[in-house]
């Protein structure tokens, strides 16, 4: 089914949508839950969409934040060392180019390092002024993310529409009140209001002072 959608802007989750780094996040996740004897269908349900130091809380919810904080610090340093694996999401270069001319920012949970990391490793170029974690004070599912995305690039958050394929991106951008397209297989289950399977599926046309945007 075609669905066609108009907006002023675009945003754009990183990991999952724009480049595919599962097997990394995945592997160095497992490693790091092992010692804590937690289950791993049970780390692998939370860790994708959120700062590691929440997910960290959900999953020990008695160890103290400060303990978080500090060792989600050394996970970030040690995801951005580690990019075998990660590639672009089958259209996102194309995708990004056509974007090129319309306002668009990336909202992610990943520090900037990170975010340059995954994104030069899948050959992607960074767009202007991304969102990341230094910039807020609440991990997705919270909107805080989208909300300042959107400020900063001065359109209504009516007017955007957020890329995203995890549960708690989804929950973000519905809660800013963005209309949302999921990416990937997995974000049907969380009533996104379009899916496509990858980057391929999508179309933009300039309309008026927005675009118009096919998903297929």
């Amino acid at each position: 089914m075609t669905q066609t959608f108009r907006a002023r802007a675009a945003l754009l989750d990183m990991d999952g949508t724009l480049v595919d780094s599962t097997a990394v996040v995945e592997r160095l996740w497992l490693e790091w839950a092992e010692p804590h004897g937690l289950d791993p269908d049970v780390v692998l349900s939370v860790v994708h969409g959120r700062q590691g130091h929440q997910s960290m809380a959900i999953m020990l919810p008695d160890r103290p934040h400060e303990e978080n904080i500090a060792e989600n610090k050394a996970m970030l340093a040690k995801e951005s060392g580690d990019v075998d694996g990660v590639v672009e999401v089958a259209g996102a270069a194309a995708f990004l180019a056509a974007l090129a001319p319309f306002p668009h920012v990336i909202v992610t949970s990943a520090d900037d390092r990170l975010l340059r990391a995954r994104m030069g490793a899948a050959a992607l170029d960074v767009p202007v002024d991304p969102v990341t974690a230094e910039h807020v004070e609440a991990s997705k599912p919270d909107p805080e993310g989208f909300l300042l995305g959107a400020r900063r690039l001065g359109v209504d958050a009516a007017d955007c529409i957020v890329f995203e394929d995890s549960e708690a991106g989804i929950q973000a951008a519905q809660a800013a009140g963005m209309r949302v397209i999921g990416v990937g297989a997995g974000a049907a289950a969380h009533s996104p209001d379009a899916v496509v399977a990858d980057l391929t599926h999508v179309s933009i046309a300039p309309d008026g002072d927005g675009f118009l945007l096919t998903v297929s």
